[in-house]
């Protein structure tokens, strides 16, 4: 620390103790003031991977397709669920919740139309007359869920093929505010530099009205997730009752991180109180490191509060670790501060926080910014809550700094005087038998971290990103619970979009194509129960398709070709007023052949539950007719279904402008060989296979494609750039130490901490995902100030007598205690969060752990054995 720069300091701080204090009060006080405008973002849009191309077409596929967010509340009843005794409570629930503001509707068994519990015919479903139900008292319920276990469209989806638990859907409006703001600002923001100044004002608005609307859109949704709870509990004496849906989860993740910031933050603290009470033994090194970290975090909460910066289920490890970063400068400066006092037990006060802040400056602020360039690596990242941390991290680091160099200093000023703590010989440091270790078994620690390099290579080969979104709750929790059970009785809980393109849109279709230019009826051309006839395999299959019709024809009365014939007038299927119909691909027999094959490949996947499509409703349309529908039953399905119907049995899964066909499926989150990458890679493969397909025609959407690309981005983008983070830190060593082969070895004991957890982390079957790819950032930052902090008094340690052993044994009994109470006191305070019930706070109190303890080993044992081993301090310790 230059002299002028010390100067400054001394008449800004040393001298003003008093103004200072007060000054960080106002401040902490006006952040408390805004803590309550804090807010826990936990949408699908703030875990998504910004300018993903699948985003846009992800957004394009949910509104053409007029998709809802809804809610599923499963229903076990103890009696049989068509009994009265389930039934009745079951149709009271589904109407309190019809009432709930935000709701659009409400399915239950009581509410889908029974397609095969009476005998029906195409013609009766085609007809527009109401259709049976379980509302219908002369249904025969027995028959009815007969129905619903072995239907294509019910069974595993409304109703388990055991016929014990059903599901009630709570569709959600859509919000179509939210939608317009996102639709403006995503095509503002394609413009980037081509925006004029209006257009950037404009953005700029868009983007604060997005957000404000964003937090009450959330907010709503909590609220309704809440009271749908609430509805529920009063019906679950009469079912078991789970609740599920993604706004489910949304709702429970802000819970459980908002929960764990409150009630695992303060048992942090209260463990950290005690540890370091026990290490320092006086009130004033107790109170003083853990008033500088709550001045910090506090101050930086209020900061993000005012700013309108959202904390999210990633960066709210935020502020766990910038206690870590706060405590390690502020015990530093302590331990510094109480070996000057027993040095010079009778000097003054104020030139001993001189000393301090003048031996400690350089090295904390080292510290400082080398940890800041690995939270730096985060920015790379396309993820917004991971560019988020990364910059809440660098900015939070540049306050605990400044708090550490102000606030504790003031305090230390402030506090009345207080005895010197001497190390006798009874009382040596602990350290001290590390460095005893590392001199006497010098060979046992190098062989040692050549065994740990194979094991970091074993692990980090195995290092896998992926994840299964359930892992991240306990079992005990209702949402494991919940989500376990629609995989496994419900068809599944993560949705897929399959979107498959006709293959030729523009070709005639065979048999059903219009005539000549002028059109016509595309069936009349030549005689339609000819041999060879185009659009039937057969002219008896023609036949008996046409006598099908006929039999229970609404629209004709002898002869199916009379004047009022399912062919003429308004009840033609293959004419609308004056034009010509032609029929889409999906609908001729072709195009059915396709779609059916599709349906299958992808029903016959393990990590797949229900598969809903075209296939489905023609399957259906095979059920009523008793045997195979050709291209008649084809076109009636696509032209006559009345609207209710078509809703239900053509709308998702058909999209006649654009020639698409849909495939909704359910992936099941519990199957233990889920791979999402993999499934997907396969999927578009086999399909793409299917002979009437290419790959051109095949394109997967849904939250299961958006949020595979997220991890398999965090894999190219974070893993990849920790070369250059330490590539980056390498050269601020070399700064700083003035030597490189003396950067090389401080490297080196960093190099392996991080890497030796990332391999703990594949050997283990940990993945690497959106909550634990912070900790390889984590990792850097930690190993990095041990090191940074060590091979700094070891040079000044070296430059007293210039003897490398010597050096090693002064260092751990002076920086090397700081560096173990730091580990010891987060270490035992982070296992605290073992108890949590969400799983990524979990793994984040474990890898910490494991991350301290290893970065201060290296420091203690591996970087003083490559100092002996390779002497790189030149002359003067340089």
């Amino acid at each position: 620390m230059s002299q002028l720069l010390l100067a400054l300091y001394e008449r800004l701080v040393l001298r003003h103790p008093v103004i200072v204090m007060l000054l960080l009060a106002l401040l902490t006080a006006g952040a408390v003031s805004q803590l309550g405008k804090l807010r826990i973002d936990a949408s699908a849009d703030s875990l998504l991977l910004q300018g993903d191309p699948s985003l846009e077409f992800f957004r394009e596929v949910s509104k053409r397709y007029s998709s809802e967010d809804f809610l599923l509340l499963t229903w076990q009843p103890d009696a049989p669920l068509f009994a009265d005794a389930s039934l009745d409570p079951l149709k009271r629930m589904a109407d309190e919740l019809r009432e709930l503001p935000g709701v659009s509707s409400v399915v239950t068994v009581w509410d889908v139309p029974l397609l095969e519990t009476r005998p029906l015919s195409l013609s009766a479903v085609t007809s527009g007359d109401p259709l049976p139900s379980l509302r219908d008292p002369t249904v025969d319920r027995e028959a009815a869920l007969a129905e619903f276990t072995s239907s294509p469209i019910y069974a595993d989806l409304l109703v388990g093929r055991d016929g014990e638990v059903t599901a009630v859907q709570v569709n959600l409006e859509r919000d179509e505010r939210y939608f317009e703001l996102l639709r403006e600002r995503e095509a503002l923001r394609e413009k980037k530099d081509a925006l004029t100044a209006q257009e950037a004002a404009r953005l700029a608005e868009v983007e604060a009205a997005f957000k404000a609307h964003s937090a009450l859109l959330l907010e709503q949704q909590s609220e309704l997730v809440a009271s749908v709870r609430a509805i529920a509990d009063r019906y679950r004496e009469h079912a078991r009752i789970f609740v599920g849906g993604v706004p489910m989860i949304a709702a429970d993740m802000v819970d459980f991180v908002r929960s764990d910031l409150v009630v695992f933050g303060s048992a942090i603290i209260v463990v950290m109180l005690f540890v370091l009470a026990v290490v320092f033994r006086r009130v004033r090194w107790t109170l003083i490191p853990l008033l500088t970290c709550s001045v910090t975090v506090t101050f930086m909460l209020g900061l993000l509060a005012v700013l309108d910066w959202r904390m999210t289920v990633i960066s709210s490890n935020f502020v766990a670790v910038l206690l870590i970063v706060t405590l390690a400068i502020a015990i530093h400066l302590v331990v510094r501060y109480r070996e000057l006092h027993a040095l010079q037990p009778e000097g003054d006060p104020r030139q001993r926080v001189r000393d301090t802040v003048r031996l400690m400056f350089v090295p904390c602020a080292y510290t400082a910014l080398t940890t800041m360039v690995a939270f730096v690596s985060l920015v790379v990242s396309d993820i917004k809550p991971v560019i988020d941390f990364g910059w809440m991290m660098t900015l939070g680091i540049a306050v605990a700094f400044l708090v550490c160099f102000t606030l504790l200093p003031s305090l230390v000023l402030l506090w009345p005087k207080g005895r010197p703590v001497r190390h006798t010989g009874a009382d040596a440091p602990l350290t001290l038998h590390f460095a005893r270790f590392a001199d006497r078994h010098g060979r046992s620690v190098l062989w040692t971290s050549a065994a740990l390099i194979l094991v970091v290579v074993a692990g980090v080969s195995q290092l896998r990103v992926e994840n299964r979104f359930i892992d991240y709750f306990k079992e005990t929790t209702e949402i494991y619970q919940g989500m376990e059970l629609l995989d496994s009785r419900l068809g599944g809980t993560i949705p897929l979009d399959i979107v498959l393109s006709a293959p030729d849109a523009t070709a005639p279709l065979p048999g059903l194509a219009a005539g000549g230019e002028g059109g016509g009826d595309p069936v009349a051309a030549d005689d339609p129960f000819a041999e060879d006839a185009p659009g039937f395999d057969s002219a008896p299959q023609a036949r008996r398709a046409a006598e099908a019709l006929a039999a229970d024809d609404p629209f004709a009365q002898d002869d199916p070709f009379a004047a009022e014939d399912p062919f003429a007038s308004d009840g033609d299927p293959f004419a609308g007023g004056g034009e010509s119909f032609e029929p889409s691909y999906w609908f001729s027999l072709e195009g059915m052949r396709t779609i059916d094959a599709a349906h299958e490949l992808v029903a016959s996947r393990e990590e797949t539950g229900k598969v809903l499509s075209l296939a489905t409703t023609f399957s259906v349309v095979r059920d009523l007719l008793g045997e195979d529908i050709g291209s008649v039953e084809l076109a009636l399905v696509q032209r006559s279904f009345p609207d209710d119907v078509a809703r239900q049995l053509v709308d998702p899964y058909f999209d006649a402008e654009r020639e698409e066909a849909r495939i909704t499926v359910r992936v099941k989150e519990t199957s233990k060989t889920l791979r999402r990458d993999q499934l997907l890679r396969e999927l578009s493969a086999d399909l793409a296979d299917l002979d009437a397909l290419s790959a051109d025609d095949v394109r997967l959407t849904g939250m299961l494609v958006l949020y595979n690309n997220v991890l398999q981005s965090l894999f190219r983008s974070q893993i990849l750039t920790l070369g250059a983070v330490f590539l980056a830190i390498l050269v601020m060593f070399w700064v700083l130490f003035r030597s490189f082969s003396l950067a090389m070895v401080a490297l080196a004991p960093n190099l392996l901490a991080a890497t030796l957890v990332l391999g703990i982390m594949g050997l283990v079957g940990i993945p690497l995902d959106i909550m634990t790819i912070t900790i390889a950032a984590i990792v850097v930052g930690i190993g990095v100030d041990d090191c940074v902090h060590y091979v700094y008094r070891f040079r000044e340690e070296f430059n007293q007598d210039r003897d490398y052993l010597a050096a090693m044994y002064r260092s751990h009994g002076s920086i090397g205690r700081a560096m173990y109470y730091t580990t010891i006191t987060i270490v035992i305070g982070f296992s605290m969060l073992t108890l949590s019930n969400f799983t990524p706070s979990i793994y984040f109190g474990l890898l910490t752990v494991l991350a301290m303890t290893a970065a201060v080993l290296g420091a203690l044992l591996l970087l003083p054995r490559l100092i002996i081993l390779f002497r790189p301090l030149g002359p003067e310790g340089q």
